[in-house]
């Protein structure tokens, strides 16, 4: 199966997710880790499709009835210069959005606007804003 760019834009558009959480974990030196991810999913009788988005991107796994991409690298090397050149079209493109500063924040330990309170702002629909808080400044204040 061989996939366009255009078409893999209209499919996520309507069927692709952009995940960012947090979860408590001690081993991670802020206590918490954040957690990004590129989520499609489909019935099981479209696999192939999954199949086809993991050879396209060169990355990820199919399992059960997904297609995840979590690794950090992948996800910054990847999807996001993907989503970047190819617009989504619908307000899955204002969470690619979000997806993207944060991904980019880990990578590269810098924020967008210069000030962690306004880009932060900008994410306030994250439901774990105060712990993806906390960590991003930890990360801010490690930097320097």
């Amino acid at each position: 199966m061989n996939l366009h760019a255009q078409w893999i834009i209209g499919f996520i558009d309507g069927k692709g997710f952009f995940n960012i959480h947090t979860r408590k974990n001690t081993q991670e030196v802020c206590g918490i880790e954040i957690i990004s991810e590129f989520v499609v999913v489909l019935p099981q009788k479209d696999i192939q499709v999954l199949y086809a988005l993991k050879s396209y991107f060169g990355c990820g796994v199919v399992k059960n009835n997904s297609f995840v991409i979590k690794n950090r690298k992948h996800l910054y090397d990847k999807i996001i210069p993907f989503f970047e050149k190819h617009k989504l079209l619908t307000k899955k493109r204002i969470d690619f959005e979000k997806f993207r500063f944060v991904v980019k924040f880990m990578i590269e330990k810098k924020h967008f606007t210069g000030n962690i309170d306004q880009d932060l702002e900008n994410l306030k629909d994250f439901k774990d804003l105060g712990e993806l808080k906390k960590c991003l400044l930890y990360f801010e204040n490690a930097n320097k």
